[in-house]
């Protein structure tokens, strides 16, 4: 549960993160309208500027910039899953859901932690099974006394 919220909470910051970045460069875009005083080349002379490596370092930019979205939606989709289970335990009055972690990986969630009986085991599986975009679950539940 711990580690779910924290998991949560690191995913957050950085959607905070992110959305405070492209913000503030939205917004300081619009404070310099004004022309800016630079010295132009007229002379005809191509410049020192090596275009394709700027292509280059710029598309490589571009790939890691992409799969770091792609992790923070992955992130976002597990924690969104994740968050769903545990809403359904703690609703549920025969489940003790504060002895359960959830993990997510994708579509496949582990369920893991002590349960009280057979019966709070079947159900918690059940309701991780029955949730949307839930396509594997793992039991890894111990029943105490066992």
């Amino acid at each position: 549960m711990f580690r779910a919220l924290l998991r949560l909470v690191v995913i957050l910051l950085v959607v905070v993160a992110l959305a405070a970045f492209f913000f503030g460069y939205r917004w300081s875009s619009r404070d310099n309208d004004r022309a800016v005083d630079r010295p132009v080349g007229t002379s005809g002379v191509s410049s020192d500027v090596d275009t394709d490596r700027a292509r280059a370092t710029g598309a490589a930019i571009g790939e890691k910039v992409a799969k770091g979205a792609n992790q923070a939606e992955r992130a976002m989709s597990d924690a969104s899953l994740t968050t769903k289970i545990k809403a359904k335990m703690t609703l549920d009055d025969t489940i003790e859901a504060r002895n359960i972690d959830v993990d997510t990986d994708g579509t496949v969630v582990t369920l893991s932690g002590t349960v009280r009986s057979d019966a709070e085991r079947v159900r918690a599986l059940q309701l991780a099974r029955e949730t949307e975009g839930v396509t594997t679950v793992h039991d890894r539940l111990r029943v105490s006394g066992r």
